[in-house]
């Protein structure tokens, strides 16, 4: 069987910047925060009162969160999304809103909340015709989902897949987060000797996937490809990573090798860089394992918020603008980098000079994922 290429053939997204890529773009680069006050609900009695939220939705009203961020991305869309893609949504809560509502104000149904709900409506706004099926694992489920999309087209299995990915701000959600003490009290600061925890922040969008044959056959501007990934679990503890970083670093060695580069090829990694003391420290150690010197390092994190099942998805789309642009951003929030971070992060923007990167995401329960992307120069 001849080799199949992965390739983007198209993206989009909404985050705290607003509806695109170019604010998001635009923001990192001039290491502009989103995490501001939180209005959406009483935080008085949590830990922070700092979120990163979308502009313009509604809460616990007709439509979910996530549901009125899909609505926006999908209602610009003029990729022509083949209608046979194969549909994977990545999620942690989905629509979990729809759930407070009815727990807080008695209003709907408990059931209005399962996450195949919103499958099928996101099914409708990509007017894709096959039912797909749902990818969710904590903070590493739109990376594993893009990495379930490739296997499936690199198998033969699949043409065209879309991957779609959405979270949201809900008070479920943080006030999980606050009676786990990992919220920063201000905003999140990645690799920061001071740093204290992570900021909560939502997005939406999706990532539409190609052999390259068909992307070809159907004249679709090729924005990148992905050439390989490698999942684990370290089942080191229900919310915290194994220390030393074995877990992370054997993800990235599968995903070197399900690539065919060395970590010599690596031009620069897309951290997972949440701003909590456990992750930050376990994936520098992580990295020291695999690459012989400091690599140029970035977390979005500080920027937009820790956005949960969508932060891939918003992390690969990124990746490919660093590909593209040929610059990689500072970590937004960094003022102090931590002892470990030295000569890993910036406080300022570098030059890429390889055309390829890996993207790293762990998750609770100890999963952890990668991939590797490029675009030819």
């Amino acid at each position: 069987m001849p080799e199949v290429k992965v390739v983007i053939a198209g993206y989009d997204l909404i985050t705290a910047y607003g509806l695109g890529v170019s604010p998001l773009w635009r923001g990192l680069l001039e290491k502009k925060t989103c995490i501001n006050n939180l209005r959406r609900f009483s935080v008085k009695s949590f830990q922070s009162v700092n979120a990163a939220c979308v502009d313009g939705l509604t809460y616990l009203k007709n439509k979910s969160l996530a549901l009125q961020m899909l609505e926006k991305v999908f209602a610009r869309n003029n990729l022509g999304i083949p209608r046979d893609s194969f549909l994977i949504l990545a999620t942690t809560i989905g629509e979990i809103d729809i759930l407070e509502k009815y727990v807080l104000r008695g209003r709907g149904s408990a059931r209005g909340s399962v996450v195949t709900n919103l499958l099928r409506k996101t099914g409708r706004l990509a007017k894709i015709k096959v039912p797909g099926m749902v990818v969710s694992c904590a903070c590493a489920s739109s990376s594993a989902a893009i990495a379930q999309a490739a296997s499936l087209i690199c198998n033969g299995k699949k043409d065209s897949v879309l991957v779609a990915a959405a979270d949201s701000v809900s008070e479920f959600v943080f006030s999980g987060f606050s009676s786990l003490m990992a919220l920063d009290k201000k905003r999140a600061k990645p690799f920061d000797k001071d740093r204290s925890g992570l900021s909560l922040g939502e997005a939406a969008g999706f990532i539409l996937l190609m052999s390259e044959e068909r992307a070809r056959k159907e004249r679709k501007k090729i924005q990148g490809e992905v050439l390989g990934w490698g999942l684990n679990c370290d089942a080191n503890h229900i919310t915290g990573p194994s220390a030393d970083g074995s877990g992370l670093s054997g993800a990235i060695l599968k995903a070197l090798k399900s690539a065919k580069v060395s970590s010599s090829d690596i031009g620069c990694i897309s951290a997972h860089g949440t701003g909590t003391l456990y992750n930050d420290s376990m994936e520098i150690k992580a990295f020291r394992k695999i690459y012989k010197r400091p690599l140029p390092a970035y977390s979005i994190k500080g920027a937009i918020g820790h956005t949960l099942g969508a932060a891939g998805l918003v992390e690969a789309i990124v990746a490919l603008m660093i590909l593209q642009e040929k610059v990689i951003p500072a970590t937004v929030g960094l003022e102090n980098i931590d002892r470990e971070a030295k000569g890993w992060v910036s406080l300022f923007p570098r030059k890429l000079k390889k055309n390829t990167v890996i993207l790293n995401n762990c998750g609770f329960g100890g999963i952890n994922a990668a991939l590797v992307l490029r675009v030819n120069d």
